[in-house]
């Protein structure tokens, strides 16, 4: 379970970029903290990496099905990581790959969830479950075009995004690691069982050998006695 401070991370992480970028406000303390306007650009590595501060009202990578689907999405989101940490639990004695695999991906879900959750109410500007998720990592893409729509940059996205992206590919990549077909695991065993049977054997066989030898030897030293005081009787007189 200890995997789960790797999902921690991703979140406090997650949450702290967007907070950082969006800005916020601790009335307690008079404490005010401006971020970026919305549409704002600052170019880190040329025109190769941007953080482009943007709001999504979608999914991942920017992807917005429409406000119709807005309450199913964020239902979906939190049911899905309920979903993956009990998952966890369950998987606790599978591969560390696996287990840190799916601890990305709730790390992910759950960076997102608190936008989609929290962010409307916090920031006052939508009822809980209509928040919209902070995006800021611009990179650029070669041109590709589908379906009419040419595009030269990747979706912005953020770190939650990039996280679930990430156990994904951990997924992938070993995926013949977590799916070790039974058959595998019955070669591996049988020839261990057969050889202890047959060892049981091999002893089961020396035993007995050595049993039937000593009660040969046992019951040719009585014939020979009984030979030895049958002779001397007989060869004795007998007293009147």
């Amino acid at each position: 379970m200890r995997v789960l401070f790797v999902s921690l991370f991703i979140v406090i992480t997650d949450q702290v970029s967007k907070l950082l970028i969006k800005g916020f406000s601790i009335p307690a303390i008079d404490f005010t903290y401006h971020g970026m306007y919305q549409g704002e650009r600052i170019s880190i590595i040329g025109d190769f990496l941007r953080i482009t501060y943007i709001e999504n009202p979608g999914m991942a990578f920017g992807f917005d099905p429409g406000s119709k689907f807005k309450m199913w999405i964020s239902l979906f989101s939190l049911v899905a990581s309920i979903g993956l940490l009990v998952y966890i639990y369950i998987i606790k004695n599978q591969p560390l790959s696996l287990r840190l695999a799916i601890a990305f991906i709730l790390g992910g879900a759950a960076g997102n969830l608190i936008d989609r959750v929290f962010y409307g109410s916090l920031f006052d500007y939508a009822p809980l479950f209509y928040g919209r998720v902070v995006d800021f990592i611009d990179v650029d893409f070669f041109n590709i075009t589908i379906f009419g729509v040419n595009y030269d940059r990747w979706p912005i996205f953020n770190i939650a995004d990039a996280a679930v992206s990430i156990g994904v590919l951990m997924l992938i990549f070993f995926y013949k690691k977590h799916t070790t077909p039974a058959t595998d695991f019955i070669e591996e065993i049988e020839p261990k069982d057969n050889d202890e049977i047959t060892g049981d054997l091999k002893i089961n066989t020396e035993t007995s050998s050595v049993t039937d030898e000593e009660d040969t030897q046992t019951s040719n030293q009585i014939k020979i006695e009984e030979t030895e005081n049958g002779e001397t009787d007989k060869g004795k007189e007998i007293p009147f």
